[in-house]
């Protein structure tokens, strides 16, 4: 179980307003995958639907492109660890572990994939307290038992203290249905297709331009040196 330490927590963000709850622990949703074609085409609008989710995810792929179920399997395992890291995410992630903010992973996907794709960024995944997986629950996002497990294990802070970040519409109504903070990091074309269909506390579309500040977390050292 992780420790936390809420000493360099603050109160107030860069306008002097209140942070109520501060934000204390922290949940990565581990990224959703593009399907290779395999001679198949899909639209944006069926890519977007699909992630998030797991059988729904498949059924859908096998009815509107043909891929069977070995297909996506092999797939999986062969393309997991190429899978590039988003934009920020370790910069983000290191400045966590230095301030102590307990961390944890809450992916849909069964640990044996989990297993295949954080096999690689090693360096990454040893920082979070805790990875659960779909094998670990009974029900998968939307609902919000991934969430209050990794919750769980890495201390079970208050879920208001608890702040996700999400790339698909189902993992942000999962946290929510948690009854906790809500960042959506999606692809911008999903945002186009999907203005309305989300209840995140914030959009953004890069870790690059996540504030740390605005939910009570300690600023990025560039930040606070240059203040």
């Amino acid at each position: 179980m992780a420790e936390s330490s809420t000493d360099q927590l603050i109160s107030t963000n860069g306008e002097g307003k209140k942070i109520d709850p501060v934000i204390t622990h922290c949940i990565f949703d581990l990224d959703a995958e593009m399907f290779a074609k395999f001679g198949k085409t899909y639209t944006l609008k069926q890519w977007s639907s699909a992630i998030g989710l797991k059988d729904e995810s498949i059924a859908l792929l096998i009815n509107e492109t043909g891929i069977n179920t070995t297909t996506i399997f092999i797939m999986k395992l062969k393309k997991f660890p190429f899978a590039k890291l988003m934009p920020g995410v370790m910069r983000l992630v290191t400045h966590l572990k230095k301030h102590r903010i307990p961390m944890a992973i809450a992916s849909n996907s069964f640990r044996k994939f989990v297993n295949v794709k954080t096999s690689v960024n090693r360096k990454l995944f040893n920082m979070f307290d805790n990875i659960t997986c779909g094998d670990d629950v009974k029900n998968l996002k939307p609902a919000p038992d991934l969430f209050l497990a990794a919750r769980e294990a890495i201390g079970n802070p208050p879920t208001n203290q608890c702040l996700v970040f999400e790339d698909s519409i189902p993992g942000v109504k999962a946290a929510k249905n948690a009854n906790m903070k809500a960042i959506w990091v999606p692809n911008p074309m999903v945002t186009e297709l999907y203005p309305d269909n989300n209840s995140a506390d914030e959009i953004i579309f890069s870790l690059n331009d996540f504030d740390p500040t605005k939910y009570g977390l300690p600023p990025f050292d560039e930040e606070s040196s240059s203040a």
